[in-house]
């Protein structure tokens, strides 16, 4: 699959459930941190602008001017000299520990004239400490399974009949929708149990999605049908 569809993936999958969720859930916020930090675990490019307005109104993304920044007074003069987008947090190649650019993310980013900063991030909670959010925006996401998101996506994304979203999803597999480091660590009967499992399933053999699934490129269908083989039970629908 290329990167491109990656992050066609996760912007489809914003606004599906954007509009099919009620305008007051705080649960799409949840929703949208898993959707992210699953794509961070690709090459992508940055991808918020194409769904900034759903991520502003959803409470997932906040922007400030650029003067609410909580260094500005000590570096006024680094910020009023911004003229194009960038990235705040800085990088030290060669010190011990470097684990690359996942986190470039976590100390927000400017595109003049605002400052931005996602929930859960380093700058969020500066500026939650600094009395920039109150309430419910200074509180953190909750930690929600990859696979539960997937389940609310195929739901809303059966609503609009597209079938394509739900069979790109599908096709990840367990390894990848309910995986860990070690790889899925359920078997064939706990899987058929899980609701968002379930549902999913459902929806999937409902809209025949399977057949969008088993030609996307990351897809690995079984042939054989051994049922305790968690890949098989998978795509024997």
């Amino acid at each position: 699959m290329s990167l491109h569809e990656i992050e066609d993936l996760v912007a489809d999958s914003v606004r599906v459930l954007d509009g099919h969720t009620a305008p007051d859930d705080p649960g799409v916020r949840d929703w949208f941190t898993a959707l992210y930090g699953f794509q961070v675990g690709y090459d992508c490019s940055f991808t918020h602008f194409r769904v900034l307005d759903i991520l502003l109104r959803r409470r997932y993304t906040y922007r400030f001017p650029v003067d609410r920044h909580p260094d500005y007074a000590e570096r006024q003069a680094y910020f009023d000299a911004l003229a194009e987008f960038t990235g705040l947090r800085t990088f030290d190649e060669e010190a011990p520990g470097f684990e690359g650019y996942d986190s470039w993310l976590e100390d927000g980013y400017v595109d003049p004239p605002f400052l931005y900063c996602d929930a859960g991030t380093a700058l969020w909670r500066r500026m939650a400490a600094a009395g920039e959010l109150a309430g419910p925006d200074a509180e953190p996401p909750r930690r929600v399974r990859l696979i539960d998101v997937v389940r609310e996506i195929a739901v809303a994304a059966e609503k609009e009949g597209d079938r394509e979203l739900i069979g790109m999803w599908y096709a990840f597999g367990c390894e990848t929708l309910l995986g860990g480091p070690a790889g899925c660590p359920f078997d064939v009967d706990e899987l058929a149990e899980m609701p968002a499992v379930r549902d999913l399933r459902a929806v999937v053999r409902r809209t025949g999605a399977s057949a969008v699934a088993e030609r996307m490129p990351h897809a690995v269908p079984v042939e054989f049908t051994d049922r305790q083989d968690l890949a098989a039970w998978w795509w024997e629908l």
